[in-house]
């Protein structure tokens, strides 16, 4: 199979790989694909055990807690309804669709589209849902939230005596299957077992790549549907400069106040105390729970930022027509694109324990305008480098043929090791 790096536009023949192979791109050195630990059906049997759990994990009761006469029981959705009833209604969107929504149809799409493959169908409707399916694999965070739900329980549990129902377990077991589901899959197989008339592409004419199942294209397709998996081709990203610096100085706007205001608010007999992100860490630090503290002061204080200067590293790249450091930028842009859904885990924790806290006029809690803005640097950071193509980067700097040295004359191949 030939195809385009994503990450560099380099155009290499990816055979079929022999098992406990990875297949990197002789460019910029990112995996093109990997069998070592991959199985089409054990990606469908964890698949679809974590569609099933998540309906009951959904459904059923996940936290309670009875002290001094109160009371209080939620299920995971509680925290959308009084994220709504505060009127931070951003965040209560964010929640239910990152947190519910988004997972629940990720792995229906995902476990419809294996299943599909495994059995040797290919029902006409296999390739868009298994496009959506992977799609979503950045947006559905059922991991992000089981971390969130470990923070929020920390944090609670010295004040009061939680208990975990049903459906919290089961959300536990499906969030630790969905991690699984996501390193067993490698998505490029699957669309090998995808029939497609591949169009012809001349030797050394103009071609482009589809970014969604790789399939190498003419370039008289630029602007349409991709004949396999129907998502519209481009020869780059269209717009991604404009948009990707917009979203980066909105981003820039945005971190200062996310850690300056309050992410959550005690109010108690007229009393108001604000948590910002820093005071979560502090008590975290108190508690001695010391891994717990530097997990979030990482995921909440510098891997935004951090994603922000490395957009900003890569657009001032293609802006400087830079030639230095191409792999390394790459690479950063990689890491950056798949760790930077974890800074959502703070607000996913104000919307796990305020629903708890709600005895007025006595004591409450109440997510504050910090979280708005702390959940809105980090979905502007993922839409940066969501809509960033990092081939412009090699484009920029002429490296049309640039391979790591050494490796010049398999320039054209993708690298082989068995692990």
């Amino acid at each position: 199979m030939i195809i385009a790096c994503p990450y560099c536009a380099a155009v290499q023949e990816l055979p079929s790989l022999p098992p406990r192979t990875v297949a990197r791109c002789r460019r910029c050195e990112g995996i093109l694909e990997q069998t070592a630990g991959r199985s089409i059906t054990a990606a469908f049997a964890l698949s679809l055990a974590t569609f099933l759990m998540l309906i009951p994990a959904y459904a059923l009761p996940f936290l309670s807690f009875s002290k001094l006469g109160f009371s209080a029981e939620t299920r995971l959705g509680s925290g959308v309804v009084t994220l709504f009833q505060q009127r931070e209604l951003l965040l209560a969107f964010g929640v239910l669709l990152f947190g519910i929504l988004l997972p629940l149809t990720r792995f229906g799409l995902l476990s419809a589209s294996l299943g599909a493959v495994r059995f040797g169908h290919r029902p006409y409707w296999l390739p868009q849902a298994f496009r959506w399916a992977t799609a979503l694999d950045l947006w559905a965070m059922p991991d992000v939230f089981l971390l969130a739900c470990i923070v929020g329980y920390n944090r609670l549990g010295p004040y009061l005596p939680l208990h975990i129902h049903a459906g919290g377990y089961c959300f536990l077991a499906a969030a630790l299957l969905s991690m699984i589901t996501h390193a067993s899959l490698d998505r490029r197989t699957v669309w090998r077992a995808i029939p497609v008339e591949r169009p012809q592409v001349s030797p050394g004419g103009p071609h482009l790549c589809c970014l969604t199942c790789d399939l190498l294209l003419p370039m008289e397709l630029d602007g349409r549907r991709c004949p396999r998996c129907r998502s519209r081709v481009h020869a780059r990203k269209p717009d991604a400069m404009i948009r990707t610096a917009a979203l980066v100085i909105a981003g820039y706007l945005f971190y200062l106040p996310a850690n300056v205001f309050p992410m959550s608010t005690m109010v108690w007999f007229g009393g108001r105390e604000g948590h910002t992100v820093f005071w979560g860490i502090m008590k975290l630090v108190q508690a001695s729970l010391l891994p717990l503290a530097a997990l979030i002061f990482f995921t909440s204080i510098m891997l935004p930022v951090l994603k922000l200067l490395g957009m900003t590293w890569c657009l001032l790249s293609v802006r400087r027509r830079s030639r230095r450091h191409l792999v390394t930028k790459t690479k950063v842009y990689r890491l950056l694109d798949d760790m930077g859904r974890w800074s959502n885990m703070d607000p996913f924790t104000v919307s796990i324990f305020a629903p708890l806290v709600q005895f007025q006029p006595i004591v409450s809690i109440h997510a504050s305008v910090g979280s708005t803005f702390f959940f809105s640097v980090v979905t502007l950071s993922m839409l940066a480098s969501h809509w960033f193509d990092p081939r412009l980067m090699w484009d920029a700097a002429g490296q049309t043929q640039e391979v790591p040295p050494g490796r010049e004359a398999e320039a054209g191949g993708a690298l082989h090791s068995t692990a």
